[in-house]
């Protein structure tokens, strides 16, 4: 269902969205092979392994299933990524899944983790170490600099800092662009200006 910003029922949340969604509670991905997966976010990344449990009998192919991957008794094992935020990860059967199109409509491009300039340079080398290719730091925007690199499930993987901002890194406050700069870019999708308007919200003056 799509929801128009028009629509009331998201004007009423306008400007309020830090007391309605907290941040990623967790977010998750898959893989076909748990063990090189926890090697490297553990062993790599240094996240530590918060949770490793088994999907539950009947909710995966049974009337039970909220959506989750149609298998039963999955590996489903949590990651800690800092700020009381967890990535997990899915364990597929071999062979079950083809390898997924990061480009394609609907799948996860790439995730970026938050960092501070000193661990970001730490974590290139420690990739490096560990025979990990990796891109950077390139700057993505006016004194944010980001490196990318491959998870073993060639999953695209980022670490993004704001140099300037050293161990206090504010991602939102970071990115914004003034009401005037976004609303360059939102008029090639509209020429409502009333919806620009409320669009622009949460941008800076």
């Amino acid at each position: 269902m799509t929801i128009a910003i028009a629509d009331p029922r998201v004007e009423s949340l306008a400007g309020d969205f830090d007391r309605q969604l907290r941040g990623v509670h967790h977010l998750v991905l898959n893989t076909d092979d748990m063990k090189k997966t926890v090697d490297f976010y553990c062993g790599v990344l240094g996240m530590p392994l918060v949770g490793a449990i088994r999907v539950e009998e009947g909710v995966g192919t049974g009337p039970e299933n909220r959506g989750n991957p149609p298998f039963e008794n999955l590996r489903h094992y949590f990651f800690d990524m800092g700020n009381d935020s967890m990535l997990a990860f899915f364990e597929m059967p071999k062979g079950a899944k083809p390898q997924g199109d990061r480009d394609a409509i609907g799948v996860m491009q790439h995730v970026s983790f938050v960092v501070t300039p000193d661990v970001q340079a730490a974590l290139k080398e420690r990739l490096i170490a560990h025979g990990i290719d990796v891109l950077g730091p390139v700057e993505v925007s006016p004194g944010s600099y980001s490196i990318y690199f491959y998870d073993p499930n060639d999953i695209r993987l980022e670490a993004s800092s704001g140099w300037g901002q050293r161990d206090n890194q504010q991602v939102i406050a970071h990115r914004r662009q003034t009401k005037a700069s976004a609303a360059v870019e939102l008029k090639t999708l509209t020429d409502d200006a009333a919806w620009i308007a409320r669009a622009v919200t949460a941008f800076r003056d």
